[in-house]
């Protein structure tokens, strides 16, 4: 049995506060640098309290690198891809723990092995569908010596930067855990009362599995508001771009006194939607990895 002493008490909360700090400072930083003039921010030391010149450096930030528009595409990209990935994953698991086929623990063994193979790996086939969708499809007719023309890149646009990234190992991992402790009497009772597979899915398995939803929102949300090298690999017209390819046009010039404060009130405006989002879905955020871990 653990016992408590005064000095482990002491040493708990101070790695406790050490800790804080460390998360807490850079977005000290951040709201500081943001506020301040380019002589105040370039100064030696630093100075960590806020001054008053936010608002004219947020100006300067949002037209140097067209953040309106750039944040629309964001919106865009992050809304889809979260609902693609939800929606998917939900369907995933539900057909891996439901439907007893002898194949279900090697289809999810499979899924799951794609955890330890990230975009960054896989990138370059990814891209390679991406340029050219019907390719895998003419190299097979060709086998069988049938040629076609047909051809459909998903270059500059929203598809292109969505559908590769819908499927998810995490998100069927997540549901599938859940789904695992719904006892099954219930899809047995459902199925007594006449409900089908899809009926069972959601009048019973949805509403059930509100919070894991919610939680596997936030986390699929930051995931695609993040994403730099495949927007950066897809889009070439500008009016595609998304914020953190945006983020690159707010980095100082090499000649002359580095503007620092316009680049950090862009940072902060880029990064207030997906912290309101992990603000306002916390709660269910923490009771679904807790609930997913049954």
């Amino acid at each position: 049995m653990i016992q408590r002493t005064p000095y482990a008490d002491a040493l708990t909360y101070a790695i406790m506060v050490a800790g804080f700090f460390l998360l807490i400072g850079p977005f000290i930083v951040v709201i500081s640098g943001a506020s301040q003039s380019v002589q105040q921010v370039n100064s030696v030391p630093f100075n960590f309290m806020p001054q008053g010149e936010f608002f004219t450096n947020a100006q300067a930030a949002w037209q140097r690198a067209n953040l309106g528009n750039a944040l629309l595409n964001s919106m865009i990209m992050a809304t889809l891809v979260t609902i693609g990935k939800v929606a998917l994953s939900a369907f995933t698991a539900f057909a891996i723990v439901f439907f007893r086929s002898p194949l279900r623990h090697l289809f999810f063994w499979t899924v799951f092995i794609t955890l330890m193979l990230p975009l960054e790996v896989r990138v370059v086939p990814t891209y390679s569908v991406a340029a050219d969708v019907f390719q895998p499809f003419r190299s097979i007719l060709g086998l069988f010596g049938i040629e076609i023309t047909l051809e459909w890149n998903l270059l500059n646009s929203y598809a292109g930067l969505t559908l590769p990234l819908i499927a998810t190992a995490t998100g069927t991992f997540l549901y599938r855990q859940f789904f695992m402790t719904i006892p099954d009497e219930l899809a047995e009772a459902a199925r007594m009362d006449g409900s089908g597979a899809a009926r069972f899915f959601v009048d019973m398995l949805l509403p059930l599995s509100r919070t894991n939803m919610l939680a596997l929102t936030t986390i699929m949300f930051v995931y695609a508001w993040n994403q730099y090298l495949w927007p950066l690999l897809m889009i070439t017209d500008p009016s595609y771009k998304t914020v953190m390819m945006s983020l690159r046009a707010l980095l100082p010039a090499d000649d002359g006194t580095p503007d620092w404060n316009v680049t950090l009130a862009g940072s902060l405006i880029i990064i207030l939607p997906p912290l309101l989002v992990v603000a306002f879905l916390q709660r269910w955020f923490v009771r679904g990895l807790v609930s997913s871990d049954k």
